[in-house]
């Protein structure tokens, strides 16, 4: 079993900049998959980004291009979301999500159902 634990959410006004962190125990983090989800108010959870177990791929959706940066640290067991700027379109609760599997087509990584394992979410919110 994985847990997962984000932290970094907070308040912020447009432009500004904030760095998530999502702490893994219980099994080989450098074996794990990482992903970043988020769930607005009165939306579907959607992804935003993934960083591959190996390799360094890395996949965004379209609109974080640029913005956000998904990075790991393998010795801290660790995975952070850097974002700036920050836009008020960003405002939700953002999730870390952790995959086991050993291999991924590059569809996988946008899929919930790829992520075996989830922490309990992150608020941000970015004012205008």
């Amino acid at each position: 079993q994985v847990q997962l634990v984000e932290s970094g959410g907070g308040l912020v006004q447009a432009g500004g900049s904030l760095r998530l962190s999502c702490t893994a125990s219980g099994r080989t983090f450098s074996s794990l998959t990482m992903g970043w989800f988020r769930q607005a108010p009165g939306k579907e959870r959607e992804f935003v980004a993934a960083r591959a177990r190996s390799g360094g791929n890395t996949y965004y959706t379209d609109s974080v291009k640029g913005r956000f940066t998904i990075s790991r640290d393998n010795a801290k067991n660790t995975v952070y979301l850097q974002m700036n700027p920050l836009k008020p379109e960003d405002t939700a609760v953002y999730y870390c999500a952790a995959g086991a599997q050993r291999y991924y087509s590059d569809s996988d990584y946008y899929r919930e159902g790829t992520y075996d394992y989830w922490g309990q979410g992150t608020q941000v919110t970015v004012s205008s």
